[in-house]
């Protein structure tokens, strides 16, 4: 379904059977390379693909300021295949950093600049710390997290078909006034066909509403686990750092680590996510071509 270079076309639901296994064996755990990221956000980024000579997939795509970018999920092409595909992008994104490491030398030595992406870096925990926030750097999650079990009656479930359209409630509340509508529509569908795109869940219910959940899907071989989606009412103190401790306590423990997707240079996110303490980062790299070089 997916046609061969230099035909491209757009993500769809039927190109599943043959992205998933591929995408789901990748070993550095990228956030975006899943086929459910990538079809939920295909609108937003205008996904189309190709395969290419080598079976290597290529991605396309345009950023928010109109560049045009392409991914290589499965690692690089030969270099007249990369020169080519320059001829009508602006950069290379997200080329992973095991990639970076067998094919730099090759890449600069034939006009490529590699840099590293720090504002698309996935941030990484140990399953085990975010379930538990010991010692005296986390404590006032784990004060704000208190805060909420004392002063709230709260409930948690999996999300499930008796329960998704408490979910969905949660994510329109969240929607209100917001100018994140390709988000809020991404994270709709996400929620609509969470059993199609084996996608996971946790629901947070506060007197008995619904109040926030969590949703997202295993990486890197199943040593991962990424969280896409994350919404909350905002009105309940500590409900965020409850929902963040409560889905990874729920998770099983073969997850070592969790997955919470980069920060895009928003300095407040960025605060928000290095609070947690992160054990390490998914490190990704922008490449482009310098064709005087």
């Amino acid at each position: 379904m997916i046609p061969t270079y230099p035909n491209f076309a757009e993500i769809d639901w039927s190109m599943r059977e043959d992205l998933h296994p591929r995408l789901s064996m990748l070993p550095d755990g990228i956030s975006e390379f899943t086929f459910a990221n990538l079809y939920l956000f295909r609108k937003q980024y205008g996904y189309t693909l190709s395969t290419l000579a080598d079976e290597h997939i290529v991605i396309s795509g345009s950023d928010d300021s109109h560049k045009r970018f392409f991914m290589l999920p499965c690692g690089t092409s030969d270099i007249k295949t990369l020169k080519q595909l320059f001829e009508k992008h602006d950069y290379l994104k997200n080329l992973s950093e095991s990639t970076v490491e067998t094919q730099r030398i090759e890449l600069e030595k034939n006009g490529f600049a590699v840099e590293e992406d720090r504002n698309n870096f996935d941030y990484l925990y140990l399953r085990k710390d975010l379930a538990a926030l010991p010692g005296k750097k986390l404590h006032k999650k784990r004060n704000l997290v208190n805060a909420f079990i004392n002063n709230y009656n709260y409930e948690e479930k999996r999300i499930d078909a008796n329960n998704r359209h408490d979910t969905l409630e949660i994510l329109e509340k969240w929607a209100e006034g917001r100018e994140e509508l390709e988000e809020a529509e991404a994270a709709r569908e996400a929620i609509e066909k969470m059993d199609d795109l084996n996608l996971t869940g946790c629901l947070t219910y506060v007197d008995g509403k619904p109040a926030a959940y969590s949703l997202g899907e295993p990486l890197a071989k199943g040593r991962c686990f990424a969280i896409h989606f994350e919404k909350a009412l905002s009105q309940y103190k500590g409900i965020y750092q409850f929902v963040n401790r409560s889905f990874a306590s729920m998770l099983p423990r073969h997850y070592l680590h969790i997955n919470r997707e980069q920060d895009l240079g928003d300095p407040g996110l960025r605060q928000a996510k290095m609070s947690y303490r992160p054990s390490g980062f998914v490190k990704k790299y922008k490449v482009h071509y310098i064709k005087n070089a």
